[in-house]
């Protein structure tokens, strides 16, 4: 029989190539004659259409067609072939809706049916690679599930994907699948849905399910400096147009702005050392300008721009006044990033409660915004941190940076096993971001020994599973031999989150090797007293003179914690079966020995 195989993804060409490869052999082993993409479709006697994406089909009229998605022929191609044999049917152009355009109408409300206008934010706090990966997971969940879905991404790069105003007023519901705050203003009178980004990308297709079942209408909150609108019970305790959305939330919207900061102030650091660890002590030198643009500058708005924003996030506009100046006070008065993280909830919940129980009579209202909140939850903010919240503050910055520094080899390395384990156990999640804003926040106390065992440990999950992946090849199935292949450049880069794919398959085994290697290249890191005078980069800061010292044990360590995730998971993980065996793999690369006899 002869077989027109046609795919399409809109994720790229790598995963429709596979596709078309792997039902390419398994209609070669069955004994059919497969054609991808075929040019003469009057020879197909079956065509095969896996594709997750529009495609145009009309030059098969009449011929026996057979629809599946790019998924079902990675995982089981075989099926896909015997499946298509005895359920295809002729196709009919006129009958394809994916060849004729969107009606224009009014939009209508279809919640929880087939066919919703989805539209959305993915957001995560780092913005690097959470949010992409929700991105386009939730997109192939739904559109697999016959919805339209529009996601906007608000990474390390601004918006990307914007929605405009008629795509937001033509959608059915709005999922905001975020670890931060963002402007949802725009989605007033939507229905709305909330979820996490791990929860988004581990569980797509619930997520979206539950968004159609539960999304509630948001009130619009009241304008600024006007009268506030009768309190409602919506979801996500909505109170004054504010979302309580936790503590970790909040914490993660000031630690998202922060980070640009710290690490271009980080890199300047490290440049200026290039020229010499004292090169920035000769005023008016080069090696002086890169220290002051990154300690004498960045560094010291750290801890301001990080307090601001989480009072943002509890307050709206409001809180990022108090929020600044209590930051500001915090850097001036020796707290540091805990003395930030402090003043950045006093300053927002300070100005919540001076929006909300200030009394003012209506001829007044509109000097809330600009006089009123700014003033007196400044005022509160300010005299807390002088004369209440700064010697404590201070004292305990002082004496976990005076423990760090003087640590026995012993401690060092039982840290650095804490640290690299943190950074591995859920990848990009709170448990990891914790971790890294924990050494990011001892950087501007100039303790650099834990911020190189938290990037060590970090990279160690994506490497180790790429070098399980070159390893045990016959155990990893051809997606998952690409997936290792672009995992071991992400962990190149210091992006543990491309090790995500793996754990989301097997976490059970995924999991704790991740752990014992991050663990490892944390305690190593830790033990040579590796000290990393920038905060992000991965290999590719090495290059820069003396950001790192000790580089060979460094490398060492990164590389001793990567052997033992990728061979420990090697050993452990299953053969594969059912039909995709080493055979299989083999075949799906074009790379089987036993073609050629």
């Amino acid at each position: 029989m002869n077989i027109t195989i046609v795919t399409a993804c809109p994720g790229g060409n790598a995963t429709s190539w596979l596709a078309a490869q792997r039902l390419a052999r398994a209609a070669e082993r069955a004994g059919h004659t497969p054609a991808v993409h075929g040019e003469n479709p009057g020879a197909a006697d079956l065509v095969i259409v896996a594709a997750s994406a529009p495609v145009d089909l009309s030059r098969y009229a009449g011929r026996p067609l057979y629809r599946a998605t790019p998924a079902d022929a990675l995982a089981d191609p075989g099926r896909v072939i015997e499946t298509a044999r005895g359920a295809a049917t002729p196709y009919d152009p006129a009958e394809d809706a994916e060849l004729e355009p969107e009606p224009a109408a009014e939009p209508v409300s279809r919640a929880g049916g087939d066919g919703a206008r989805i539209v959305g934010i993915a957001a995560c706090p780092s913005g690097v690679a959470h949010t992409f990966m929700v991105a386009e997971a939730l997109t192939d969940a739904g559109r697999s599930m016959g919805h339209e879905v529009r996601i906007e991404t608000q990474g390390s790069v601004g918006a990307r994907d914007a929605l405009t105003d008629e795509e937001i007023a033509a959608a059915d519901i709005v999922l905001l699948a975020c670890d931060i705050e963002v402007d949802d203003s725009r989605f007033a009178g939507k229905r709305v849905y909330r979820a996490s980004t791990g929860a988004a990308l581990q569980r797509a297709r619930a997520t979206i399910e539950a968004a159609l079942a539960e999304a509630a209408v948001e009130p619009e909150g009241p304008a600024e400096g006007g009268a506030p609108a009768p309190e409602p019970e919506p979801q996500d305790a909505v109170k004054d147009g504010i979302k309580d959305r936790g503590v970790y939330k909040h914490l993660s919207a000031g630690a998202s702005f922060m980070l640009p900061m710290v690490v271009a102030g980080g890199l300047c650091i490290a440049l200026s050392f290039a020229f010499g660890i004292h090169a920035a002590d000769e005023q008016g030198s080069f090696a002086a300008a890169l220290m002051q643009i990154g300690a004498g500058s960045a560094f010291k708005l750290m801890v301001p721009v990080l307090a601001g924003y989480i009072a943002y996030s509890i307050a709206g506009r409001p809180g990022l006044t108090p929020g600044l100046i209590g930051g500001w006070l915090a850097t001036g008065i020796g707290t540091g990033f805990i003395g930030g993280i402090v003043a950045g909830f006093l300053g927002g919940y300070t100005a919540l409660a001076v929006k909300r129980l200030v009394p003012l009579p209506a001829s007044i209202q509109s000097l809330n915004p600009v006089l009123i909140i700014p003033l007196l939850s400044s005022l509160a903010t300010g005299l807390v941190m002088i004369y209440v919240i700064g010697a404590p503050a201070a004292a305990t910055l002082s004496t976990l940076t005076s423990f760090l520094n003087s640590m026995g080899s012993t401690d060092a390395v039982m840290l650095g096993l804490l640290l690299g384990g943190m950074m591995c156990l859920d990848m990009g999640g709170p448990i990891n971001k914790a971790a890294y804003a924990f050494g990011v926040g001892l950087l501007s106390t100039h303790t650099y020994l834990p911020m190189a065992a938290i990037m060590a440990g970090g990279m160690v999950p994506p490497i180790g599973l790429g070098v399980a992946s070159l390893v045990a090849r016959p155990k990893f199935d051809a997606a998952e031999r690409e997936g290792g292949l672009a995992a071991l450049v992400l962990g190149l880069c210091f992006i543990t989150e491309g090790a995500i794919p793996f754990a989301a398959r097997d976490p059970l085994r995924v999991i704790p090797c991740c752990i014992a290697g991050g663990a490892v290249a944390g305690g190593l890191s830790m033990y040579f007293s590796c000290k990393l005078m920038a905060p992000h980069g991965g290999l590719f800061v090495l290059l820069i003179p003396n950001a790192i010292n000790h580089i060979g044990l460094y490398l060492g360590a990164i590389a001793a914690g990567s052997l033992v995730t990728g061979l420990v998971y090697a050993v452990i993980k299953p053969r594969l079966t059912g039909g995709a065996g080493a055979a299989d793999v083999a075949d799906s690369l074009d790379l089987n020995p036993s073609r050629a006899s």
